[in-house]
């Protein structure tokens, strides 16, 4: 999914039960040991995510002596890798928070919510991302995270370029780039991230500009049709090829661009959120506005969730459920939204970070989320197909669209069919 945020730095965070004990993580004065495996939001060191785990860990472990956890944090880029092998290798967490989750639910791995989970921090969750979190109506993910979509642009370049609003089409994005690489030298007009830590995102925010998307009306895959072949063209022909964004932009990562436009160096980019918090770190001054459609701003834009889940493999459903119910609580899940100024999933913190007014910055995503489109994450193929996409997805601004998203189509068409 979802990844929503730069990939940091891995860390990892090991609290070990004492003595011997059994293969299930169980020590033999009867103490578990729950393995936590969850990604970085963190785009350095000293806001990985292992800070905040490991504050919650130990919290939990404080108040649940019986219960201790094992936690590893990964880097976006290489989650998905790391989890299949755990998976092929038979060494299974015990709760796992990254971006999708239906493809383990097609090998029976996970627990349903409903196991995991007390009736009150169920009840608890934002209504449309439980229901994302379904597949075949029964949910397994359980919503970690939230965000959206939204054009971000430095209102300093944009000014030097005699440019003073942002663009509102496709065509206005090419002539606004066309202005700041005549007028402002040392800056990318337009930072394209189709590289491999998110290309399913900006690949899917592109092709809604055109009517495009992954699916069709009915669920099915659609990743060649002629309207997301022609989004990739137009890219080519109008960003790539003038020079107005990254070289090569199937190997540039969104942390890179992020990164890039926190630093000044940067016009315009899709982001999201964390963007914000970076943007004001490098005192950049800017501006967030709907993300510009072949012929106009887009109504909708990406949504995108990110998700916890719980494996069946080693038991411990009730030590489970004990640490997800003290981790969905509201300090904790507040702490977590507020580091890295993304939007909760929970009634009771959207209700808090609505109400406080710290949080003015993030109305304009509050006001997207309700009309976004998500990827399919009910489709029990759509962690391989994405996996796909975010492998050679952006190579198709390079070359030849057409062959490009063919092969993603027919590799598409078989992960459905073998589910």
């Amino acid at each position: 999914m979802l990844g929503l945020a730069a990939a940091g730095v891995a860390g990892a965070l090991v609290l070990t039960a004492c003595g011997g004990g059994s293969g299930d993580g169980t020590s033999a004065d009867g103490t578990v040991t729950l393995k936590l495996v969850a990604a970085d939001y963190g785009d350095k060191a000293s806001n990985s995510s292992t800070r905040y785990w490991q504050d919650v860990a130990q919290r939990f472990t404080a108040a649940n002596p019986k219960i201790e956890v094992d936690v590893q944090v990964i880097n976006w880029n290489d989650i998905d890798a790391q989890v299949k092998t755990m998976i092929q290798s038979g060494n299974l967490p015990d709760v796992l928070q990254t971006g999708g989750f239906a493809d383990k639910v097609a090998d029976d791995l996970l627990y349903k919510a409903e196991d995991v989970l007390s009736e009150s921090t169920r009840a608890n969750l934002i209504d449309t991302f439980a229901t994302a979190g379904e597949v075949d109506g029964v949910q397994y993910g359980i919503p970690f995270v939230s965000s959206a979509r939204a054009l971000f642009w430095n209102k300093d370049v944009f000014a030097k370029a005699g440019i003073t609003e942002a663009p509102k089409t496709w065509d206005e994005v090419k002539a606004a780039a066309e202005r700041i690489k005549a007028e402002v030298p040392g800056v990318t007009p337009y930072a394209l991230p189709l590289g491999p830590e998110e290309a399913q995102g900006e690949t899917l925010i592109w092709e809604l500009g055109n009517g495009g998307g992954f699916t069709d009306a009915k669920g099915a895959y659609t990743l060649d049709s002629k309207a997301n072949v022609e989004t990739f063209d137009w890219l080519r022909s109008n960003l790539v090829e003038p020079g107005l964004t990254y070289a090569n932009p199937a190997a540039t990562d969104r942390k890179t661009a992020f990164a890039d436009f926190a630093a000044g160096k940067a016009g315009m980019l899709n982001g999201h959120p964390s963007l914000i918090q970076m943007s004001k770190d490098g005192k950049v001054d800017y501006g967030v506005a709907p993300i510009p459609g072949r012929t106009g701003a887009l109504e909708s834009t990406l949504g995108v969730a990110d998700w916890m889940m719980a494996f069946k493999d080693r038991g411990h459903q009730e030590e489970i459920r004990a640490f997800l119910d003290f981790a969905y609580d509201k300090e904790n899940t507040l702490k977590f939204d507020e580091t890295y100024n993304l939007m909760p999933v929970t009634k009771d913190t959207l209700a808090e970070m609505t109400g406080n007014g710290r949080h003015k910055d993030l109305e304009p995503f509050f006001e997207l989320l309700p009309k976004a489109a998500f990827y399919p994450l009910g489709d029990t193929s759509w962690d391989a197909v994405s996996a796909e996409i975010k492998k050679s997805g952006g190579t198709a601004v390079g070359g030849d669209a057409e062959k490009v998203l063919g092969e993603l189509q027919k590799k598409a068409e078989d992960a459905a069919a073998d589910r």
